[in-house]
């Protein structure tokens, strides 16, 4: 049973994005910003008990992303709707996602099966979503943020989101391409 708790960690944690979202909505930015470290603090406790205990699982394995997707869309999608996030910022978020699932759709079925392979420019877009919608939560709360610093980070985030879009997409084209020329070497 214990094995499992990861998981059952990471479903709680898709669960708390709604009222996450609903709190960003109402202009509860305090609530939010507890259900969001609650929320990222859920993040970490489920990887640290995976990798422990040995409780990875292929389950989990789509689960954590699938969860971190669920957290950023329903902040993000929220921050514009409320008029703190840039509407353009959360369609090109929005947009590199499903360029990525379009992408591993395509080549599950036209290519191979897809074997989840995170990237690092991944990992840091990912990381430095959180950490805007941290910051944007906080300036909401009223905690004083200098101007400079969040377009700064906006531009950087931006920037991640261009340059981890791409490399999926030439990482994943270059694979398929080989993978077809081997096949047309066989024939």
């Amino acid at each position: 049973m214990l094995r499992h708790l990861p998981n059952l960690i990471t479903l709680a944690r898709m669960v708390l994005c709604l009222p996450l979202g609903w709190a960003i909505l109402e202009a509860q930015p305090v609530r939010a910003l507890w259900l969001a470290a609650a929320i990222g603090l859920s993040d970490v406790l489920d990887g640290l008990l995976a990798r422990r205990f040995g409780w990875q699982s292929r389950l989990g394995g789509l689960l954590d992303p699938l969860a971190d997707k669920l957290f950023l869309v329903s902040a993000l999608v929220a921050l514009a709707v409320a008029g703190v996030a840039p509407a353009w910022f959360v369609v090109l978020a929005l947009l590199r996602d499903v360029v990525i699932v379009a992408g591993a759709v395509a080549y599950h079925n036209l290519v191979e099966p897809v074997q989840p392979e995170p990237r690092l420019l991944g990992k840091l877009n990912t990381l430095g979503e959180v950490v805007l919608v941290l910051v944007l939560l906080a300036a909401m709360a009223g905690l004083p943020l200098p101007s400079l610093a969040a377009q700064a980070l906006l531009a950087a985030v931006t920037a991640l989101i261009l340059a981890s879009g791409g490399d999926y997409v030439w990482t994943w084209s270059r694979r398929a391409a080989s993978v077809w020329q081997r096949r047309r070497q066989r024939r």
